[in-house]
């Protein structure tokens, strides 16, 4: 994972883009602008942890209802919202939505860099945990399904010779297996293959 990230600008005031493009610019973070929703979404995200400053109110559709609608859409980008005609009630109800900030126009720069700095964080945690979760699942589907049963009985607190018992298996082969699964699961002791499993979800 790589200190490379992006900050994602929608706004439909060209002064305001040019004015955010300039003040991140002027900190080192990459940033790409737009004035719609629409123009957002017809260029695919970067690869790397990004935030994305989105404003409240737009021609077409609102930062408000594409921030509802982005789970569905798959983007899963921490939102800073910037508005010129918010209210309490309004952010209130964007905070409680999952957004990172929520803040009116005009607004000090150090806020808004301090909000998208925390989003970038965040999104790094998460893309941090997909790439954990990826790794688990791999590992797990690369068991026959012979050893993710032992595995299952294992992590439940069976002994060899209970597994072996309810598989109708020896208990050398339950053995085998479950040495071939702890070698592919990469794990040296119960409690790490107890732990494994937990985050499988098995």
């Amino acid at each position: 994972m790589s200190d490379a990230a992006m900050v994602y600008v929608v706004d439909d005031d060209d002064s305001v883009r040019a004015a955010l493009e300039d003040l991140l610019a002027s900190v080192g973070l990459p940033v790409r602008a737009f004035a719609s929703t629409a123009a957002f979404l017809a260029q695919p995200p970067a690869d790397v942890p990004a935030c994305l400053v989105l404003d409240v109110r737009m021609p077409g559709q609102s930062g408000m209802e594409f921030h509802r609608q982005m789970q569905a859409l798959g983007l899963h980008l921490p939102v800073v919202f910037i508005t010129g005609h918010g209210d309490i009630a309004m952010g209130v109800k964007a905070i409680k939505s999952g957004a990172i900030e929520f803040l009116a126009k005009p607004f000090r720069d150090q806020d808004l860099l301090d909000a998208i700095h925390q989003g970038l964080a965040r999104d790094r945690a998460r893309r941090l945990q997909d790439a954990e979760a990826a790794e688990i699942q791999t590992r797990w589907m690369g068991l026959s399904d012979g050893e993710r049963e032992v595995v299952r009985l294992v992590v439940q607190g069976w002994l060899n010779k209970q597994i072996a018992h309810q598989l109708q298996l020896s208990e050398v082969t339950v053995k085998v297996r479950r040495g071939n699964a702890m070698r592919k699961l990469r794990q040296t002791s119960l409690a790490d293959l107890v732990r494994f499993t937990e985050k499988l979800g098995v």
